[in-house]
């Protein structure tokens, strides 16, 4: 049978669809990129905004639009919080919540899944040139205890749990086996593995042990809530192979706001962290997530905010409109933010995310970085437009003689412009 597979939102989701695409393949089935030639489709939903869930609602009605007769599986977190929503859509064969999502496949096909060591290496089929890939996401943990006011992931992920650490060492063997280069752990609260088991240390220990029981090239952590890092966590990048970059949602840079938020650190609590991490790994890029317009905000908030921003010279952002989601806290607050001034501010900084993005990549101009090239996007009468990442994940591309996807070259930083810097491969007689 023909599979297709599409996701929406987070790297924990493209990690969870990553996993069902080398299921499906284990059991014989074929992954299709074209929408109309399968016979079963499986979205993955988001429901972290209001554009998420259109988003979600949108893709599965192009999926069957594209195949009026593929049967459509529809899980993820919008799937989770508006089930009966999604039944009554045209196409849609099941809705599966998402505590049953890792059984999707056999539930799909109703044939048992086997363990990642004893799946064949089907190389030809899920190489990762295959499917433009060579990062793998590997989920190690769900779920999330936190109470963020904005939030709607507790609803719709559960309590925060852990994946047994044997699991991860056997899928991070398997997919080096297959030839991926990078593996990045992923989780709804990644900085939580562990603690449902009464290991404050799980992360630690894990990222130790796939460094002393793996040679995978690179190792490169997802977001990481800034109160869970311990002291002794920047000892973990002593062993170049963990990536140096730290991605760590701040969603406000104003103290009031984020106590309204119930976000779980200070403007003096994560200038002490960066700090941190800025002293023990010097070439640590380090991004973050920020919400404008949150209920109560005001102009003098945003200004602190924004301040605050600037001071941390965050290497990149992700800049989010506070979207109502149904069963938080923050819909019943007071003083919500008209739409107008949301986008105002959320023009302001994505104006100083540009400039910090740009002064972080002008420190790198002149040095040598490891480069994951990633993909070819096209080519000139010089060579071949080849695109990838620093370790520290400063996207770069180069023109080359020849495609250097899924291999890890040093490479000298050049100039940066628009998103991406210009940089030069050093490879033996070439």
């Amino acid at each position: 049978m023909k599979v297709h597979l599409r996701s929406v939102g987070c790297r924990l989701n493209q990690s969870e669809i990553d996993t069902m695409a080398r299921q499906f393949v284990q059991q014989g089935h074929e992954i299709v990129q074209d929408a109309a030639e399968a016979d079963w489709a499986v979205v993955n939903t988001c429901a972290v905004t209001r554009e998420a869930t259109r988003t979600s609602r949108q893709l599965i009605r192009e999926l069957q639009r594209a195949n009026p007769d593929s049967e459509i599986s529809v899980t993820g977190c919008y799937a989770q919080i508006k089930p009966n929503d999604i039944t009554v859509m045209p196409g849609v064969k099941r809705v599966v919540d998402n505590l049953a999502k890792s059984d999707l496949v056999e539930t799909v096909t109703g044939v048992p899944v086997e363990p990642f060591d004893n799946e064949p290496l089907l190389r030809d089929e899920v190489l990762p040139g295959a499917s433009g890939r060579t990062r793998a996401f590997v989920k190690v943990q769900d779920g999330c205890d936190n109470a963020c006011t904005f939030c709607v992931t507790t609803v719709a992920r559960g309590a925060g749990r852990s994946r047994p650490l044997t699991e991860v060492l056997e899928e991070i063997r398997y997919l080096q086996a297959m030839g991926f280069q990078e593996v990045v752990l992923t989780g709804v609260h990644l900085g939580s593995y562990g603690h449902d088991w009464g290991d404050r240390e799980g992360l630690v220990k894990l990222v130790q042990t796939i460094l002393s029981e793996t040679d995978l090239p690179r190792l490169r952590l997802s977001s990481l809530e800034p109160w869970d890092l311990s002291p002794n966590f920047f000892d973990l990048w002593d062993d170049p192979r963990l990536c140096p970059h730290l991605h760590l949602p701040l969603q406000s840079g104003c103290d009031a706001t984020l106590k309204r938020m119930l976000r779980r650190t200070t403007q003096a609590d994560f200038r002490a962290l960066v700090q941190a991490a800025r002293a023990k790994v010097p070439a640590m890029s380090i991004t973050t997530d920020v919400i404008v317009g949150f209920p109560g905000e005001t102009d003098e908030e945003f200004a602190i905010s924004q301040a605050f921003i600037e001071e941390m010279a965050f290497a990149g952002m992700h800049i989010f409109r506070y979207s109502r989601r149904p069963g938080t806290a923050a819909v019943r607050m007071r003083g919500h933010v008209s739409e107008d001034a949301k986008k105002q501010r959320s023009a302001k900084l994505h104006q100083l995310a540009e400039r910090m993005t740009a002064n972080f990549a002008s420190q790198l101009e002149g040095q040598m970085y490891p480069v994951l090239w990633e993909h070819v996007g096209g080519a000139t009468q010089d060579g071949f437009i080849n695109l990838g990442y620093t370790d520290n994940y400063m996207r770069v591309y180069c023109v080359h003689p020849r495609v250097l996807t899924n291999q890890i070259t040093p490479a000298v930083m050049g100039s940066y412009d628009d998103g991406r810097v210009f940089a030069e491969p050093q490879l033996d007689g070439v």
